[in-house]
């Protein structure tokens, strides 16, 4: 697994998956350490598998796409569905809505705190709202 980072990423690659109650396997620390090296970021899972096959990390993409779902489900990931086919997986995991670059197909946090939502209906007995998620569709302005 050349390329995938320094013995410290990998550490703390492995702590990471540890705490989340995930066995730090050679695939899951490689694209965990491409995930979480440079902070908070989206990412599709073809643009991780491009960025794993760069790395000389040997992953399918059918890999990449179960890893991604494993971390989604212990907590690591936040999955942010802009579209039936179009998801992106984010770093951050704490409560925050995003702005998408229609244009590019990029997706860029909304800082917490910097958007209110109000207006929200009474919720069906038994049910609790678990997440509000608010995308702002961006495009070029005339000017």
């Amino acid at each position: 697994m050349s390329g995938a980072g320094d013995a410290t990423s990998n550490s703390n690659a492995a702590e990471r998956l540890r705490a989340a109650g995930l066995r730090p396997t050679r695939q899951r620390m490689g694209l965990a350490a491409l995930l979480f090296r440079h902070g908070n970021r989206h990412v599709t899972a073809e643009t991780l598998h491009g960025e794993a096959r760069a790395a000389s990390i040997n992953v399918s993409l059918a890999t990449v796409y179960n890893t991604l779902n494993q971390f989604k489900e212990a907590g690591l990931l936040r999955e942010v569905a802009i579209e039936a086919s179009r998801t992106y997986f984010d770093t951050n995991t704490g409560n925050h809505h995003h702005f998408f670059v229609e244009t590019d197909g990029k997706l860029v946090d909304i800082p917490e705190g910097r958007l209110e939502v109000s207006g929200i209906p009474d919720v069906p007995g038994g049910m609790k709202i678990g997440r509000i998620d608010v995308i702002v569709r961006l495009e070029p302005s005339d000017t």
